[in-house]
This record gives structure tokens, C-alpha cells and sequence, in this order.
């Protein structure tokens, strides 16, 4: 008889996902190998809603034009050409009866409902979503900057903003067109904001009736300070950078509606706007209120040191969806030693590309009945963009501003984007950058392919004919 191949299931296509099944690929070669020969082995399968991994540091660079959309995702099948990919989303997870149910592209498309897939060891990774709150009209108007759609969609929405104020004879549609509110001061929030306005900023040039003065971008930051990865002498001059370049920082600023697209901030004010970006926070994976795992009370899945989760076997998971102690971190002011839980790893890129290779390591460890090791790696800092050649840095304890910590900030992405391809395609494109203007145009029609088709099909003659 045959032997049945071990089952991984690998849930999510992100960081954790793609790491992880890429090192489990490396790891693995010959178990693989001999699982489509058919002699038992090991098969791995991931199962993601996307065929790609969006590398989203580079969202904000790609929403500025300054790379191009299809270099910021990493295909999966071209990768992880030994695992089989299925495009689909979870929809539950039954570790007690080792399957996950699935709704795959086929049977979305069949209306046959979703189906079972079983497994022996299970990677839950799904990641996190947007944290969006009951803010009034914040659902009808607000703009995530989470994936590649919405950073294209972004950057055409910003220059089509700039075509309805030049063309416009009305000032309130004019000044609402030309405000642009972000709200939430982290990374997303500030990369984004910086770069588009550097590029709104460069688009100017090429209006006759636009100023760079005539626009207004607002940073709307609930707590007393942004950036706090870069640490609070970094934030201050962000802040000064920010206020330098006319955008108004407000904080310790909440947005309390955005109805009929007029935004009340908690200081009083209210700005007409077109425009509002949503970047206050992630929370984690709907998928994991679906399954029978244990969970902090965040919603994360509460795991080991060695990204097992806690108190289940064949279960692991890693990233923003799971609450990791932080054996590297130094304990909090307060705190004897050994009272209290220790303190969690915090949800950024360089845990999870570094926990989704320990996670592979320990669950080969598993499979070869050997003792897995713990996590434990000390944050080297944090890079952040603030435009073309602007930056903050605070790494292994020195700060750096302006071209230099922006330099390290391309320098250090570059060196993490997955595939000599893909740091290839990106280093040329900076390279003809540098050469070459910026390119302005907005395809927003992109977004909607069939419109004009429909329109001319349902006429009966081209929207353009007589």
C-alpha cells in the first residue's frame, strides 16, 4: 500500500505564510519530493485569498508612482513551486477533527459551498485587517491603505482629485477636492500621507490654476505622538519635517465623523474633504473568532516561545495573528521578576519574516521527533519614509534623519523583498527614477474595465460616436 503523505496547511499568503512554506520548501526537499512521487513524504499546501505576497513597505512608494504595482507582490506559485497553492479564504478551522473549511475560487464560481480540507499540522496565519470603528460615514467615504488595490486606487483617486479642482468653478468643490485628511500616525498612516503629497506636490507643476499652497493635508493622530517605532526624539522631528512641508499635524486629535464627506475632528474643527485615509490600527483575522484555538483577550491566538500554539498540539501560527512572548524584551518598569505575563512581540514585518523561519525549523524539529527552540531575537530598530529623500532611523540605538536614514530605508527594504527578481526589477526602477521625471497620470478607469463596454453595449453605439 501506498503511504499517505504527511498534510501541512499553511493559512494565509503573507509574511508568515510565504516564509514559512518557502523554508519548509527548502527544508523539505526530499520529503516533497517523495510525496508526488507518490511514496508518503510531506505535502504542503497554502491556502491564500491572493496568488501573490504584497511586500507593503513599499505600498507607499508604489502609491507615489515611484514603483510599480506589479513589483511591490511576490507571485506564490513562482516561489513555492514545490508546494500546491489553492486561491481561497478559510472560513473555519476544526482542530479538534484536523479539517478547515474552505471556500475555494471554483467553488465560489460553482455555488457549491465551501468544502473540508483535512491536515496533520496546521499553520494559522491569516494576518490582520483594518481596525475601522463606528465612526459616523467613516464606511461610506474612508480609504484603506492595507493592499496594492487600494494604494493604486489611492494614488488615481489623489491626481483625479487634482483634475476636479483645476476644472471646477466652484470653490467648495475646489477646496474639498484639494484636502486630503490621513488619520493614524504609524507607519502607514505617515509613509503614505509623505509620499503622495511629495508627489501631488511635483504634480502641481503641471497645472496652470494648482499651487502646492492650495492644498491642504491634515494628519489627524489620536495619542500625543507619531511614529513610536523610531522612537520620541525621531517623532518630534517627524513632526517638524511634516509641519515644514505645510501639513497639519494634529495631535492627540480624534476623528469623530466624516458624514457627507465633511471631517469633525474632537479639537472642533470640521474640513470639507474628498479624501479621507483610515490607517488607525489593525485588528486581528475575523477567521480566528471561527476556530476552536485558545485566544488572548485581543482576539490573538495565544502561543509558546516556540510558536506552538498554547496548550494544542499540531497547531502552529506566527505574525499579527498570534501573541508571542518577547523573551528579548527587557520587562516593564514596575514588574518583578517572574510576576505577571512577560511582554508580547509586537506585529511588525521583522518578527514575522524572523518567527515564520523558526516556525518551519520547529515544526520539521516535530516531524523528526526533536525538541523545537524558542523565539527569541532583540529588535534592531525601525526605518521609516517621509518622502523622496527624507527619512527618520533609530537602529541598534543611533538616530538618523533626512537622505541618510531615507537611503537606509531603501537600502533595508531592498535586502528583505523576497526574489533576486524582484530586488532587481526594484533597483532599476529607482535607478530610471532618478533619471527620468516623475510619471502623473491617473488610471482610475483601470478600476472599473468594463464600464465603457457596458456603456457602448447597452446604447448600441460607442459612448464617443455620434
Amino acid at each position: 500500500m501506498t503511504k499517505e503523505p504527511a498534510r501541512i496547511l499553511v493559512v494565509g499568503g503573507g509574511y508568515v505564510g510565504m516564509y514559512t512554506a518557502l523554508r519548509l520548501q527548502r527544508r523539505l526537499k526530499h520529503e516533497l519530493r517523495r510525496a508526488r512521487e507518490g511514496g508518503g513524504g510531506v505535502q504542503v499546501t497554502v491556502l491564500a485569498p491572493d496568488p501573490y505576497m504584497t511586500y507593503q513597505p513599499f505600498l507607499p512608494e508604489a502609491a507615489a508612482g515611484s514603483i510599480s504595482p506589479r513589483h511591490v507582490v511576490v507571485p506564490l506559485r513562482r516561489v513555492l513551486p514545490h508546494c500546491r497553492i489553492v486561491i481561497g479564504e478559510a472560513k473555519s478551522v476544526d482542530h479538534a477533527r484536523r479539517t478547515a473549511t474552505v471556500e475555494t475560487l471554483a467553488t465560489e464560481h460553482a455555488g457549491t459551498g465551501p468544502v473540508e480540507v483535512p491536515y496533520d499540522e496546521l499553520v494559522l496565519a491569516p494576518g490582520s485587517v483594518s481596525r475601522a470603528l463606528p465612526v459616523p460615514g467613516l464606511a461610506d467615504h474612508g480609504i484603506g491603505f492595507k493592499t496594492v488595490e487600494e494604494a493604486i486606487g489611492l494614488r488615481n483617486h489623489v491626481l483625479e482629485q487634482l483634475d476636479i479642482a483645476s476644472s471646477t468653478r466652484d470653490p467648495a468643490v475646489r477646496d474639498a477636492a484639494l484636502t486630503f485628511v490621513f488619520v493614524g500616525g504609524g507607519y502607514a498612516g505617515v509613509e503614505a500621507l509623505a509620499e503622495l503629497e511629495d508627489m501631488a506636490r511635483y504634480a502641481c507643476r503641471y497645472y496652470h490654476n494648482i499651487r502646492p499652497r492650495d492644498m491642504k493635508w491634515i494628519l489627524v493622530e489620536a495619542t500625543g505622538r507619531i511614529l513610536p517605532e523610531v522612537g520620541e526624539a525621531m517623532g518630534r522631528y517627524a513632526v517638524r519635517e511634516l509641519r515644514g512641508r505645510n501639513v497639519d499635524v494634529r495631535l492627540e486629535t480624534r476623528l469623530d465623523s466624516c458624514e457627507n464627506r465633511v471631517a469633525r475632528l474632537s479639537d472642533g474643527s470640521r474640513h470639507p474633504c474628498r479624501t479621507l485615509v483610515w490607517t488607525a490600527g489593525v485588528k486581528p483575522h475575523p477567521l480566528l473568532e471561527r476556530t476552536d484555538l485558545p485566544r488572548d483577550g485581543r482576539g490573538r491566538l495565544r502561543c509558546t516561545a516556540t510558536l506552538r500554539v498554547e496548550g494544542t498540539e499540531h497547531a502552529w501560527s506566527a505574525g499579527d495573528a498570534a501573541a508571542v512572548p518577547d523573551l528579548a524584551a527587557k520587562p516593564s518598569p514596575g514588574r518583578g521578576s517572574g510576576e505577571g505575563p512577560p511582554p508580547e512581540c509586537a506585529p511588525n514585518a521583522q518578527h514575522a519574516v524572523r518567527q515564520a523561519r523558526l516556525l518551519a525549523d520547529n515544526l520539521v524539529a516535530s516531524l523528526r521527533g526533536r525538541e523545537p527552540a524558542r523565539y527569541e531575537h532583540a529588535y534592531t530598530g525601525s526605518v521609516a519614509s517621509l518622502g523622496l529623500h527624507k527619512g527618520v532611523a533609530h537602529v541598534y540605538g543611533r538616530r538618523l534623519k533626512g537622505y541618510p536614514a531615507w537611503f537606509l530605508h531603501r537600502v533595508y527594504h531592498l535586502s528583505r523583498v523576497p526574489t533576486v527578481n524582484r530586488k532587481a526589477r526594484i533597483l532599476a526602477e529607482w535607478t530610471l527614477a532618478g533619471l527620468f521625471k516623475r510619471e502623473i497620470v491617473s488610471l482610475g478607469s483601470l478600476e472599473h474595465p468594463r464600464a465603457e463596454f457596458e456603456l457602448a453595449a447597452g446604447t448600441g453605439r460607442h459612448p464617443e460616436g455620434p
